[in-house]
């Protein structure tokens, strides 16, 4: 079921706050205690609240260093690479991408050679993984604990695609039942 804007305020403002009151949570969107306790109880129940934790600064809690590995997966070896990164206690995220490599995986380190120990003694030595690539991260600009429908904003139609260019079909072959 899709969420409201009653929805999306209590998201907004457990995001800005997770340790809010019900009172003051209640108070900050415009709702009754009731209603705010029964909301948040329903986004825990659906699923769309999947936990709560402190946000904390990797820095000042002894991991300076941050680098995006690239990994590119043998073809038959996605079950396992999958849950072989879940294990490994050095990776804070992990995408499966589209393009060049396979999966992304943001990693924490103490130093430059804990990202080098990972990525060339831990990553790149499972049987599963074909290429390894680091890049160290320099400076996180922004760093967001979610995003929300609401917070996107509205794209004028029509506006330049960039680099992108859309080639229209050929005359009559527009037309062409699929394959």
């Amino acid at each position: 079921m899709p969420l409201d804007d009653v929805a999306y305020r209590i998201l907004d403002a457990l995001r800005e706050n997770g340790r809010i009151s019900i009172a003051a949570l209640a108070e900050k969107v415009g709702i009754s205690r009731a209603n705010a306790y029964t909301r948040v109880e329903s986004l825990v129940q659906d699923g769309v609240i999947t936990g709560f934790s402190a946000r904390v600064d990797p820095a000042k809690a002894g991991l300076s260093i941050a680098a995006l590995v690239f990994v590119t997966v043998m073809p038959q070896a996605w079950e396992s690479f999958r849950e072989r990164v879940r294990e490994m206690p050095d990776v804070e995220w992990c995408a499966i991408t589209t393009g060049e490599h396979d999966a992304m995986l943001l990693i924490r380190a103490v130093d430059v050679s804990g990202v080098h120990e990972f990525s060339t003694s831990v990553i790149a030595q499972l049987p599963e993984v074909r290429t390894v690539v680091s890049v160290v991260v320099l400076d996180e600009v922004v760093r967001r604990s979610f995003l929300l429908p609401v917070d996107l904003p509205e794209r004028r139609a029509g506006a330049p695609l960039g680099m992108t260019r859309w080639t229209p079909a050929s005359p009559g072959r527009d037309a062409l039942p699929p394959r």
